[in-house]
Protein backbone atom coordinates (compact mmCIF):
# COMPACT_ATOMS: atom_id res chain seq x y z
CA UNK A 1 0.00 0.00 0.00
CA UNK A 2 2.90 2.43 0.36
CA UNK A 3 3.05 2.11 -2.93
CA UNK A 4 0.24 3.84 -3.44
CA UNK A 5 1.43 6.75 -1.76
CA UNK A 6 4.10 9.16 -2.83
CA UNK A 7 5.54 9.50 0.73
CA UNK A 8 9.52 9.97 1.06
CA UNK A 9 10.95 6.18 1.27
CA UNK A 10 12.55 7.17 4.77
CA UNK A 11 9.32 8.81 6.15
CA UNK A 12 6.77 6.71 8.21
CA UNK A 13 3.22 8.81 8.06
CA UNK A 14 1.49 8.16 11.53
CA UNK A 15 -0.14 11.57 11.50
CA UNK A 16 -2.46 11.30 8.55
CA UNK A 17 -5.41 12.45 10.94
CA UNK A 18 -3.91 16.11 10.41
CA UNK A 19 -3.55 16.70 6.51
CA UNK A 20 -4.46 13.72 4.81
CA UNK A 21 -2.54 11.77 2.63
CA UNK A 22 -3.07 11.66 -1.51
CA UNK A 23 -3.24 8.42 -3.13
CA UNK A 24 -1.33 8.47 -6.14
CA UNK A 25 -4.15 6.81 -8.42
CA UNK A 26 -5.93 10.00 -7.18
CA UNK A 27 -3.13 12.57 -8.07
CA UNK A 28 -3.73 10.82 -11.52
CA UNK A 29 -7.38 10.47 -11.85
CA UNK A 30 -7.24 14.44 -11.69
CA UNK A 31 -4.59 15.66 -14.35
CA UNK A 32 -6.99 15.60 -17.23
CA UNK A 33 -9.24 18.36 -14.86
CA UNK A 34 -6.69 20.17 -14.52
CA UNK A 35 -5.90 20.38 -18.46
CA UNK A 36 -9.35 21.34 -18.70
CA UNK A 37 -9.04 24.45 -16.72
CA UNK A 38 -5.52 25.57 -18.15
CA UNK A 39 -6.74 24.25 -21.68
CA UNK A 40 -10.15 26.73 -21.22
CA UNK A 41 -10.46 28.76 -17.99
CA UNK A 42 -13.15 30.54 -19.06
CA UNK A 43 -15.09 27.12 -20.31
CA UNK A 44 -14.03 25.20 -17.12
CA UNK A 45 -15.13 27.98 -14.11
CA UNK A 46 -17.89 28.88 -16.10
CA UNK A 47 -19.48 25.61 -17.13
CA UNK A 48 -17.47 22.41 -16.82
CA UNK A 49 -16.00 22.38 -13.41
CA UNK A 50 -20.18 23.25 -12.13
CA UNK A 51 -20.96 20.60 -14.03
CA UNK A 52 -18.78 18.09 -12.65
CA UNK A 53 -18.99 19.37 -8.71
CA UNK A 54 -23.10 19.07 -9.18
CA UNK A 55 -22.11 15.33 -10.32
CA UNK A 56 -20.32 14.61 -7.35
CA UNK A 57 -21.89 16.25 -4.98
CA UNK A 58 -25.40 14.27 -5.47
CA UNK A 59 -22.72 11.17 -5.27
CA UNK A 60 -21.11 12.37 -1.86
CA UNK A 61 -24.61 12.87 -0.88
CA UNK A 62 -25.70 9.14 -0.86
CA UNK A 63 -22.32 8.24 0.67
CA UNK A 64 -23.00 10.34 4.01
CA UNK A 65 -26.77 9.16 4.08
CA UNK A 66 -28.44 12.76 3.10
CA UNK A 67 -32.24 12.70 2.17
CA UNK A 68 -31.44 15.20 -0.56
CA UNK A 69 -28.15 16.33 -2.64
CA UNK A 70 -29.78 19.79 -2.56
CA UNK A 71 -28.04 19.63 1.29
CA UNK A 72 -25.10 19.05 0.32
CA UNK A 73 -22.28 21.60 -0.72
CA UNK A 74 -18.41 21.98 -0.64
CA UNK A 75 -16.26 24.06 0.96
CA UNK A 76 -12.85 24.51 1.65
CA UNK A 77 -12.47 22.63 5.09
CA UNK A 78 -14.25 21.76 8.10
CA UNK A 79 -13.08 25.07 10.26
CA UNK A 80 -14.44 27.11 7.14
CA UNK A 81 -17.66 25.29 7.39
CA UNK A 82 -17.91 25.71 11.20
CA UNK A 83 -17.26 29.21 10.90
CA UNK A 84 -19.68 29.66 8.01
CA UNK A 85 -22.41 28.07 10.00
CA UNK A 86 -21.29 29.97 13.11
CA UNK A 87 -21.58 33.46 12.02
CA UNK A 88 -24.21 33.18 9.75
CA UNK A 89 -26.76 33.00 12.98
CA UNK A 90 -28.29 35.81 14.18
CA UNK A 91 -26.70 36.15 17.75
CA UNK A 92 -28.83 38.10 20.72
CA UNK A 93 -28.34 39.15 24.05
CA UNK A 94 -28.94 35.78 26.37
CA UNK A 95 -28.05 33.36 23.74
CA UNK A 96 -25.38 30.59 24.54
CA UNK A 97 -22.98 29.01 22.30
CA UNK A 98 -21.50 25.57 23.80
CA UNK A 99 -18.03 24.05 22.76
CA UNK A 100 -16.25 21.66 24.81
CA UNK A 101 -13.13 21.57 26.16
CA UNK A 102 -11.81 19.23 23.54
CA UNK A 103 -13.16 21.53 20.50
CA UNK A 104 -10.58 21.75 17.89
CA UNK A 105 -8.76 24.53 18.70
CA UNK A 106 -10.19 26.95 16.04
CA UNK A 107 -13.96 26.05 16.12
CA UNK A 108 -13.17 26.55 20.58
CA UNK A 109 -11.65 30.16 19.77
CA UNK A 110 -14.27 31.32 17.29
CA UNK A 111 -17.24 30.63 20.01
CA UNK A 112 -15.18 32.74 21.68
CA UNK A 113 -14.68 35.40 19.47
CA UNK A 114 -18.80 35.09 18.70
CA UNK A 115 -18.92 35.64 22.53
CA UNK A 116 -16.41 38.71 22.75
CA UNK A 117 -18.43 40.88 20.10
CA UNK A 118 -21.91 42.65 20.70
CA UNK A 119 -24.17 41.16 21.37
CA UNK A 120 -22.32 38.82 23.67
CA UNK A 121 -23.74 35.45 24.03
CA UNK A 122 -22.59 33.71 27.06
CA UNK A 123 -20.14 31.09 25.90
CA UNK A 124 -20.18 28.04 27.60
CA UNK A 125 -18.17 25.08 27.73
CA UNK A 126 -18.91 21.45 28.76
CA UNK A 127 -15.83 19.31 29.73
CA UNK A 128 -14.58 15.76 28.78
CA UNK A 129 -11.74 14.10 30.73
CA UNK A 130 -10.64 10.92 29.91
CA UNK A 131 -10.38 8.43 31.00
CA UNK A 132 -14.22 8.31 30.93
CA UNK A 133 -16.87 6.42 29.21
CA UNK A 134 -19.93 6.66 26.44
CA UNK A 135 -22.10 6.06 28.64
CA UNK A 136 -20.56 8.88 31.58
CA UNK A 137 -20.63 11.39 28.38
CA UNK A 138 -23.67 11.10 27.96
CA UNK A 139 -25.25 11.28 31.40
CA UNK A 140 -23.26 14.65 31.69
CA UNK A 141 -24.19 15.98 28.38
CA UNK A 142 -27.92 15.71 29.38
CA UNK A 143 -27.81 17.06 32.80
CA UNK A 144 -25.14 19.94 31.33
CA UNK A 145 -27.80 20.78 28.65
CA UNK A 146 -30.42 20.61 31.38
CA UNK A 147 -28.43 23.27 33.35
CA UNK A 148 -27.95 25.92 30.45
CA UNK A 149 -31.98 25.20 29.76
CA UNK A 150 -32.08 26.59 33.52
CA UNK A 151 -29.99 29.58 32.52
CA UNK A 152 -32.00 30.58 29.34
CA UNK A 153 -35.18 30.50 31.43
CA UNK A 154 -34.42 32.44 33.76
CA UNK A 155 -33.18 34.74 30.89
CA UNK A 156 -36.13 34.11 29.07
CA UNK A 157 -38.31 35.61 32.49
CA UNK A 158 -36.03 38.72 32.24
CA UNK A 159 -35.93 39.61 27.95
CA UNK A 160 -39.56 38.76 27.48
CA UNK A 161 -38.13 36.08 24.99
CA UNK A 162 -36.53 32.52 24.92
CA UNK A 163 -32.76 32.64 23.86
CA UNK A 164 -31.45 30.16 21.61
CA UNK A 165 -28.73 28.05 22.58
CA UNK A 166 -25.66 26.04 20.15
CA UNK A 167 -23.81 23.28 20.64
CA UNK A 168 -20.89 22.17 18.91
CA UNK A 169 -20.26 18.50 19.04
CA UNK A 170 -17.70 16.56 17.83
CA UNK A 171 -18.15 13.57 16.22
CA UNK A 172 -14.39 11.90 16.60
CA UNK A 173 -12.61 14.51 18.39
CA UNK A 174 -9.38 16.05 17.21
CA UNK A 175 -7.05 15.33 20.72
CA UNK A 176 -7.91 12.77 22.26
CA UNK A 177 -8.48 11.05 18.79
CA UNK A 178 -11.57 9.21 20.11
CA UNK A 179 -15.46 8.95 18.74
CA UNK A 180 -17.77 10.24 20.65
CA UNK A 181 -21.52 9.29 21.14
CA UNK A 182 -22.26 12.16 18.90
CA UNK A 183 -25.94 10.43 17.93
CA UNK A 184 -26.90 10.11 20.91
CA UNK A 185 -25.86 13.35 21.95
CA UNK A 186 -27.45 15.15 18.52
CA UNK A 187 -30.77 13.22 19.98
CA UNK A 188 -30.40 14.86 23.46
CA UNK A 189 -30.29 17.89 21.97
CA UNK A 190 -33.46 17.92 19.92
CA UNK A 191 -35.14 16.68 23.61
CA UNK A 192 -33.80 19.72 25.36
CA UNK A 193 -34.01 22.09 21.97
CA UNK A 194 -30.86 22.78 21.48
CA UNK A 195 -29.28 23.84 18.05
CA UNK A 196 -27.07 20.67 16.71
CA UNK A 197 -23.96 22.02 14.72
CA UNK A 198 -21.29 18.74 14.56
CA UNK A 199 -17.56 19.12 13.57
CA UNK A 200 -17.40 15.31 11.91
CA UNK A 201 -14.27 16.51 10.24
CA UNK A 202 -12.50 13.21 10.83
CA UNK A 203 -16.12 11.16 9.99
CA UNK A 204 -16.01 10.43 6.22
CA UNK A 205 -13.99 7.70 5.41
CA UNK A 206 -13.47 6.82 9.05
CA UNK A 207 -17.08 5.83 10.29
CA UNK A 208 -18.80 3.74 7.76
CA UNK A 209 -22.66 3.61 6.97
CA UNK A 210 -22.96 7.20 7.96
CA UNK A 211 -27.15 8.29 7.56
CA UNK A 212 -27.19 11.77 8.51
CA UNK A 213 -31.02 11.72 7.48
CA UNK A 214 -31.53 8.92 10.37
CA UNK A 215 -28.81 11.35 12.72
CA UNK A 216 -30.65 13.97 11.80
CA UNK A 217 -27.72 16.50 13.64
CA UNK A 218 -28.51 20.70 12.47
CA UNK A 219 -25.94 20.54 10.71
CA UNK A 220 -22.56 18.87 9.80
CA UNK A 221 -19.11 19.42 8.61
CA UNK A 222 -16.49 16.88 7.25
CA UNK A 223 -13.22 16.98 5.64
CA UNK A 224 -13.01 14.52 2.67
CA UNK A 225 -9.32 15.25 2.24
CA UNK A 226 -8.44 13.60 5.62
CA UNK A 227 -9.72 9.81 5.81
CA UNK A 228 -11.30 10.01 2.50
CA UNK A 229 -8.14 10.39 0.38
CA UNK A 230 -9.56 13.19 -1.93
CA UNK A 231 -7.13 16.17 -2.53
CA UNK A 232 -6.82 18.96 0.35
CA UNK A 233 -8.46 20.74 1.08
CA UNK A 234 -12.11 19.50 0.37
CA UNK A 235 -14.86 19.27 2.69
CA UNK A 236 -18.62 18.60 2.74
CA UNK A 237 -21.20 20.99 4.71
CA UNK A 238 -24.22 19.45 5.30
CA UNK A 239 -27.28 21.66 6.03
CA UNK A 240 -30.81 19.64 5.92
CA UNK A 241 -33.39 22.11 4.29
CA UNK A 242 -35.09 22.69 7.09
CA UNK A 243 -31.98 24.96 8.58
CA UNK A 244 -30.72 26.54 5.28
CA UNK A 245 -32.38 29.90 6.31
CA UNK A 246 -30.55 29.96 9.21
CA UNK A 247 -27.18 29.75 6.21
CA UNK A 248 -27.99 33.71 5.05
CA UNK A 249 -24.83 33.64 3.15
CA UNK A 250 -21.94 31.92 2.10
CA UNK A 251 -18.26 33.13 3.07
CA UNK A 252 -16.81 34.83 1.08
CA UNK A 253 -20.46 36.27 0.26
CA UNK A 254 -21.48 34.86 -3.48
CA UNK A 255 -22.65 36.95 -6.37
CA UNK A 256 -26.16 34.66 -5.51
CA UNK A 257 -27.07 36.18 -1.97
CA UNK A 258 -30.23 37.57 -1.99
CA UNK A 259 -31.37 39.70 1.41
CA UNK A 260 -33.45 37.25 3.93
CA UNK A 261 -36.42 39.46 3.25
CA UNK A 262 -36.57 38.88 -0.61
CA UNK A 263 -35.61 35.42 -0.95
CA UNK A 264 -38.48 33.34 -2.25
CA UNK A 265 -36.72 30.19 -2.54
CA UNK A 266 -33.69 28.13 -1.05
CA UNK A 267 -30.62 29.12 -2.95
CA UNK A 268 -28.46 27.37 -0.47
CA UNK A 269 -26.64 25.42 -2.88
CA UNK A 270 -26.02 28.19 -5.77
CA UNK A 271 -24.15 30.72 -3.00
CA UNK A 272 -21.57 27.74 -2.79
CA UNK A 273 -20.90 26.92 -6.34
CA UNK A 274 -19.12 30.45 -6.66
CA UNK A 275 -18.10 32.44 -4.09
CA UNK A 276 -14.41 33.21 -5.52
CA UNK A 277 -11.82 31.60 -7.76
CA UNK A 278 -10.33 29.05 -6.08
CA UNK A 279 -8.74 25.86 -7.14
CA UNK A 280 -12.02 23.38 -8.01
CA UNK A 281 -10.45 20.38 -8.96
CA UNK A 282 -10.15 19.44 -5.12
CA UNK A 283 -13.68 18.95 -5.09
CA UNK A 284 -13.92 16.82 -7.97
CA UNK A 285 -11.66 14.62 -6.23
CA UNK A 286 -13.85 13.11 -3.85
CA UNK A 287 -15.25 11.56 -6.47
CA UNK A 288 -11.73 9.59 -7.97
CA UNK A 289 -11.13 8.98 -3.92
CA UNK A 290 -14.34 6.77 -3.70
CA UNK A 291 -13.75 5.32 -6.70
CA UNK A 292 -9.86 4.23 -5.34
CA UNK A 293 -11.60 2.92 -2.09
CA UNK A 294 -13.61 0.39 -3.82
CA UNK A 295 -10.89 -0.95 -5.71
CA UNK A 296 -9.48 -1.27 -2.15
CA UNK A 297 -12.06 -3.09 -1.14
CA UNK A 298 -14.67 -0.82 -0.20
CA UNK A 299 -15.44 0.81 3.27
CA UNK A 300 -15.42 -2.06 6.00
CA UNK A 301 -12.22 -3.81 4.16
CA UNK A 302 -10.49 -0.49 4.81
CA UNK A 303 -11.68 0.09 8.18
CA UNK A 304 -11.00 -3.02 9.17
CA UNK A 305 -7.62 -3.35 8.57
CA UNK A 306 -7.07 0.60 10.22
CA UNK A 307 -9.22 0.01 13.41
CA UNK A 308 -7.04 -3.50 13.82
CA UNK A 309 -3.87 -2.27 13.30
CA UNK A 310 -4.98 0.84 15.30
CA UNK A 311 -5.31 -1.73 18.24
CA UNK A 312 -3.05 -3.95 17.80
CA UNK A 313 0.20 -1.15 17.34
CA UNK A 314 -1.71 0.87 20.02
CA UNK A 315 -0.98 -2.06 22.67
CA UNK A 316 2.38 -2.74 20.83
CA UNK A 317 3.13 0.97 21.90
CA UNK A 318 2.24 0.79 25.00
CA UNK A 319 3.91 -2.01 25.66
CA UNK A 320 7.12 -0.54 24.86
CA UNK A 321 6.31 2.94 26.46
CA UNK A 322 5.35 0.86 29.75
CA UNK A 323 1.77 3.01 29.20
CA UNK A 324 -1.86 2.55 28.35
CA UNK A 325 -4.05 3.42 25.97
CA UNK A 326 -6.62 6.05 26.49
CA UNK A 327 -9.76 4.05 26.55
CA UNK A 328 -8.50 0.74 27.15
CA UNK A 329 -10.37 0.21 30.64
CA UNK A 330 -13.08 0.99 28.33
CA UNK A 331 -13.05 -1.54 25.73
CA UNK A 332 -11.83 0.79 23.38
CA UNK A 333 -14.93 2.02 22.58
CA UNK A 334 -13.19 5.62 22.08
CA UNK A 335 -10.90 3.91 19.16
CA UNK A 336 -11.46 4.04 15.69
CA UNK A 337 -8.48 4.06 13.56
CA UNK A 338 -6.45 6.49 15.50
CA UNK A 339 -5.40 5.44 18.89
CA UNK A 340 -4.08 7.48 22.05
CA UNK A 341 -1.34 6.49 23.81
CA UNK A 342 0.09 7.77 27.36
CA UNK A 343 3.77 9.29 26.67
CA UNK A 344 5.99 7.99 29.30
CA UNK A 345 6.89 11.49 30.99
CA UNK A 346 6.82 12.25 35.24
CA UNK A 347 3.58 13.13 36.56
CA UNK A 348 5.66 16.43 37.20
CA UNK A 349 5.96 17.11 33.46
CA UNK A 350 5.20 20.11 32.00
CA UNK A 351 2.43 20.66 29.71
CA UNK A 352 4.16 23.78 27.95
CA UNK A 353 3.52 24.31 23.99
CA UNK A 354 7.41 24.16 24.10
CA UNK A 355 7.55 20.20 25.17
CA UNK A 356 5.17 19.51 22.15
CA UNK A 357 7.42 21.27 19.80
CA UNK A 358 10.55 19.00 21.13
CA UNK A 359 8.35 16.00 20.08
CA UNK A 360 8.33 18.12 16.15
CA UNK A 361 12.06 18.40 16.11
CA UNK A 362 13.12 15.19 17.30
CA UNK A 363 10.44 12.82 15.52
CA UNK A 364 9.80 14.60 12.17
CA UNK A 365 12.97 16.20 11.76
CA UNK A 366 15.23 13.71 12.99
CA UNK A 367 13.65 10.55 12.93
CA UNK A 368 11.20 10.63 10.34
CA UNK A 369 8.11 9.38 11.83
CA UNK A 370 5.77 11.56 13.49
CA UNK A 371 2.15 11.21 15.28
CA UNK A 372 0.43 13.88 16.78
CA UNK A 373 1.29 14.53 20.31
CA UNK A 374 -0.93 16.96 23.06
CA UNK A 375 -1.53 17.00 26.70
CA UNK A 376 -5.01 16.28 28.70
CA UNK A 377 -5.73 15.94 32.09
CA UNK A 378 -2.56 15.93 33.28
CA UNK A 379 -0.45 13.52 31.01
CA UNK A 380 1.17 13.99 27.89
CA UNK A 381 -0.85 11.82 25.17
CA UNK A 382 0.14 10.70 21.27
CA UNK A 383 -2.10 10.14 18.73
CA UNK A 384 -1.38 7.83 16.36
CA UNK A 385 -3.27 7.09 12.67
CA UNK A 386 -3.66 3.70 11.93
CA UNK A 387 -3.89 3.58 7.43
CA UNK A 388 -3.68 1.37 5.12
CA UNK A 389 -0.10 1.37 4.92
CA UNK A 390 0.44 0.82 8.43
CA UNK A 391 1.85 -2.11 10.31
CA UNK A 392 2.49 -3.17 13.63
CA UNK A 393 6.26 -3.03 12.84
CA UNK A 394 5.62 1.21 12.24
CA UNK A 395 4.15 1.43 16.13
CA UNK A 396 7.62 -0.49 17.49
CA UNK A 397 9.88 1.57 15.69
CA UNK A 398 7.37 4.80 16.84
CA UNK A 399 8.38 3.40 20.53
CA UNK A 400 11.67 3.28 20.28
CA UNK A 401 11.99 6.57 19.12
CA UNK A 402 9.51 7.76 21.65
CA UNK A 403 11.79 6.77 24.68
CA UNK A 404 14.16 8.22 23.13
CA UNK A 405 13.11 11.94 23.02
CA UNK A 406 11.49 11.49 26.24
CA UNK A 407 15.38 10.98 28.14
CA UNK A 408 16.41 14.16 25.72
CA UNK A 409 13.45 16.34 26.46
CA UNK A 410 14.00 15.34 30.33
CA UNK A 411 17.04 16.29 29.78
CA UNK A 412 16.70 19.89 28.27
CA UNK A 413 13.33 20.91 29.54
CA UNK A 414 13.40 19.21 33.23
CA UNK A 415 10.66 17.07 34.69
CA UNK A 416 8.70 20.03 36.00
CA UNK A 417 9.02 19.20 39.62
CA UNK A 418 11.19 22.26 40.51
CA UNK A 419 8.37 23.81 38.90
CA UNK A 420 6.00 22.38 40.71
CA UNK A 421 7.88 23.01 44.07
CA UNK A 422 8.12 27.07 43.78
CA UNK A 423 4.21 26.79 42.86
CA UNK A 424 3.68 25.10 46.68
CA UNK A 425 6.19 27.94 48.19
CA UNK A 426 4.12 30.41 46.39
CA UNK A 427 0.58 28.77 47.82
CA UNK A 428 2.54 29.03 50.97
CA UNK A 429 3.52 32.48 51.13
CA UNK A 430 0.49 33.43 50.01
CA UNK A 431 -1.38 31.62 52.65
CA UNK A 432 1.09 32.95 55.23
CA UNK A 433 0.79 36.36 54.13
CA UNK A 434 -3.01 36.25 54.00
CA UNK A 435 -2.70 35.04 57.90
CA UNK A 436 -0.67 37.76 58.92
Amino acid sequence: MRECFSFDPEYINMNHGSYGSLPSPVAEAIKPYYALAEANPDLFHRFTSIDLIRNVRERMAKFIGAAHAEEVVFVPNASHGLNTILRDFTWNEGDIICSCNTSYKSISTTAQYISDIPPHPENAQFSILFPTSHTKIIQDWRAYLQSLNETRAQSARELGRRPKIVAIIDSIISVPGALLPWKEMVKICKEEDVWSVVDGAHSIGQEPDLNLAEADPDFWVTNCHKWLYAKRSCALLYVPKRNQHIIKASFPTSHAYISPEKRDVLNFVEQFEWNGTIDFVPYISASCALDFRAWLGGEHVINAYCHRIALEGGKRLAQILGTEIIDEGQDFQFTLNMVNVAVPFPPTMSSDFEIDMAFRRKLLIKKKIYPAFFYHNGKWWTRCSAQVWSQVEDFEFLGEAILEACKEIVREFGDGSEEKAIREIGKEVENLTLKI
